[in-house]
């Protein structure tokens, strides 16, 4: 039956259907949600939007077939596969597919992709991607002539404009809900969201702007250690008063301030650029650890994650860098970023030094992967990296415990510095953005800020400093671009950026 061809047009109405059936009912479970659906109104509106659906898919379908032949059908069935993986996205972690999230999946390392893997992804690939798309390529097909295919074309096109034209009365619900409609209907999702995506980065500037010239002020030996942490949300540090103890060790040091402070974004990417920027800008400029090491600072900056700007600093060392020299048994976990630190700080040439240690402990969906066992004090445990088939319990005992052991290193990052008696030091841990954990059903974070609940950008922003040194300010309310002239004032670099009232230091 395969190889009976089948007229172009009732084939790309079948491809159509195919696709609105497998891969867009979250998008039509979310217009019943969102519409009254037993008026008039909201019949019409849901009718619309399936009809809609399909004479768009099959209209776009029809192009690529007729223009393209053979190659269109390797496009439609590639657009299958991907679909499949988009849907079990969609429906485990509940994302929507905006050009943030775009942003996202052009940004994770192969360690955080692959830690999503599990079987019921493996099924949605091959039971709702592959043997669909093994269809597709079977099928044969009439080509039809240019005139018939103009005619054709045309007479969709009126259709189409038609039926918009008669939803008039439903455009502003479309418009106030085109984010979350445009981030479900599928494929469609993630193909404008990455051409978005892309147009965006091109619109970028390519290089770095340079900040004007820094200056040393003094040879008073000084170091601050920024650690950038990765999706930890400060409701569940009990600094921030949390009901379990997840910060025992921090609460027991001396001159810790926790500060209430909010992300200026809901991933990585576009976190860690406000952390590392003197202001927020869309324009690219010079990131702290750059502006420092080229007017004279010594900057190390050690990773186990990704995400961040272009570092142009010679003392940059990734998480194989540092598991090459690592013989303890928590090498896999972020302890990596402590590994021989201060050797590195005593082989320092310089009187000002920045270190940088971006972690990646409280990141999804494997957090039970993320702490050493010792650090299992929470249970049960979710072990599964379907979040949502854990209860929230399970799921907040495992993120809890990657709260505890980010405790433990900040602890040993501050008993480390506190040895260097030749030094005035600091430590700063802010995170990039927050997490959600089952709450209102979402999972993990990338939700655009618009529409983000307050767990994907409520973030801990916890400063210590040495004694002697420098006394924190108490300010109500932080935000991460504070650090940048913290670490500024702290280091006593003197600049025409440096802004006193963004320095969580009091004056000297």
């Amino acid at each position: 039956m395969l190889k009976e061809k089948i007229k172009l047009g009732y084939l790309v109405l079948v491809f159509s259907v195919v696709n609105i059936i497998l891969y867009n009912i979250p998008f039509f479970n979310f217009v019943i949600d969102s519409i009254d659906i037993k008026s008039f109104n909201g019949i019409l509106l849901f009718f619309s939007l399936i009809i809609l659906a399909i004479v768009l898919n099959a209209f776009v379908f029809f192009l690529l077939l007729f223009l393209l032949r053979k190659i269109g059908k390797w496009l439609i069935a590639l657009l299958f596969v991907l679909n499949s993986v988009a849907l079990y996205f969609v429906n485990t972690y509940n994302i929507l597919i905006d050009r943030t999230m775009i942003g996202n999946v052009f940004n994770t390392n192969f360690e955080e992709s692959s830690s999503f893997l599990s079987v019921s992804m493996i099924l949605y690939l091959v039971f709702l991607g592959i043997i669909p798309a093994f269809f597709v390529l079977k099928t044969s097909y009439i080509q039809i002539k240019l005139k018939t295919f103009l005619i054709s074309f045309s007479l969709t096109l009126v259709f189409l404009l038609s039926l918009i034209y008669a939803n008039a009365t439903n455009w502003l619900w479309i418009d106030n809900n085109s984010k979350t409609l445009g981030s479900l209907v599928m494929p469609w999702s993630y193909v404008v969201n990455t051409c978005r995506y892309y147009q965006k980065k091109n619109k970028e500037n390519k290089q770095q702007i340079l900040l004007p010239d820094a200056t040393i002020k003094n040879k008073e030996k000084s170091i601050v250690v920024l650690v950038i942490g990765e999706s930890a949300r400060s409701q569940n540090f009990s600094l921030y008063g949390y009901n379990k103890n997840t910060n025992p060790l921090l609460a027991e040091i001396s001159n810790v301030h926790a500060y209430k402070t909010q992300s200026c974004a809901t991933y990585t990417t576009a976190g860690v650029k406000c952390i590392l920027e003197y202001k927020n800008s869309n324009e690219l400029y010079e990131t702290l650890p750059n502006y420092l090491d080229r007017n004279g600072v010594d900057v190390i900056w050690r990773t186990t994650n990704s995400g961040e700007p272009k570092v142009k600093i010679k003392n940059y060392f990734s998480k194989s860098d540092l598991e090459k020299n690592c013989n303890n048994a928590n090498c896999e976990y972020d302890e990596v970023l402590l590994n021989g630190l201060k050797e590195q700080i005593a082989s320092c040439k310089k009187d000002k030094i920045l270190i940088v240690l971006h972690t990646s402990t409280s990141h999804g969906p494997t957090y039970y992967k993320k702490y050493p066992s010792q650090f299992s004090k929470f249970k049960p445990e979710c072990k599964n990296v379907e979040v949502a088939k854990c209860t929230q319990a399970e799921l907040i005992n495992s993120y809890d415990n990657t709260i505890l052991y980010t405790d433990y290193l900040l602890a040993t990052i501050i008993d480390e510095l506190t040895q260097l008696k030749d030094f005035k030091s600091s430590m700063m841990y802010i995170s990039d953005h927050g997490e959600s954990l089952g709450e209102n059903n979402l999972y993990m974070h990338g939700l655009p800020v618009s529409i983000a609940p307050k767990e994907q950008f409520d973030i801990p922003f916890i400063v210590w400093a040495s004694e002697k040194s420098r006394t924190l300010k108490n300010v109500k309310n932080a935000e991460q671009h504070n650090v940048f002239h913290s670490v500024l004032d702290f280091l006593d670099i003197e600049s025409p950026i440096y802004d006193k009232n963004m320095s969580l230091y009091e004056k000297k």
